[in-house]
């Protein structure tokens, strides 16, 4: 082996940490809910399949970091903080965790999904213009209930 092909891999070898330490981080999305993982399997598989439509495949470009609330919603508030803390670059939340995460931060984009009325809920005060960090869906199931009967 040539001195100049020994120096050239053992440089290589050397400098394999420094390049893996600095791989970038993957970007966080925050999902955040109220509810437990095996009652919102099929929400969060259609989640993950939108997702991939878009380009975004968890583990390779991007992280998802879950909270479960699993029906003490009185920890909704401790659970997005956490999320915060871990710096997500947004949180999909329904509407407990959304009201949670509003609560915390004015920065961080959170997008909900809401059986309600999103303005009754007290998450936004314009359809047409949420304003601040929240945007979503409504889907007004509380409201139309009366109807359907």
């Amino acid at each position: 082996m040539r001195r100049r092909d020994f120096i050239v891999g053992l440089g290589g070898v050397a400098a394999w940490p420094l390049v893996a330490g600095g791989q970038e981080k993957l970007p966080v999305i925050g999902w955040l809910t109220g509810g437990s993982a095996p009652r919102r399997a099929s929400t969060l598989a259609a989640f993950r399949r939108g997702l991939e439509e878009g380009g975004y495949v968890e583990g390779r470009n991007l992280a998802i970091e879950y909270r479960w609330a699993d029906g003490h919603y009185d920890r909704l508030r401790q659970l997005a903080a956490d999320l915060i803390e871990r710096k997500a670059a947004v949180i999909v939340a329904n509407g407990n965790g959304a009201l949670a995460a509003k609560a915390l931060t004015s920065t961080i984009p959170i997008v909900f999904a809401l059986g309600a009325d999103p303005i009754g809920f007290g998450l936004v005060t314009n359809l047409a213009r949420p304003g601040g960090n929240l945007t979503g869906a409504g889907f007004y199931a509380v409201e139309l209930l009366p109807k359907k009967l």
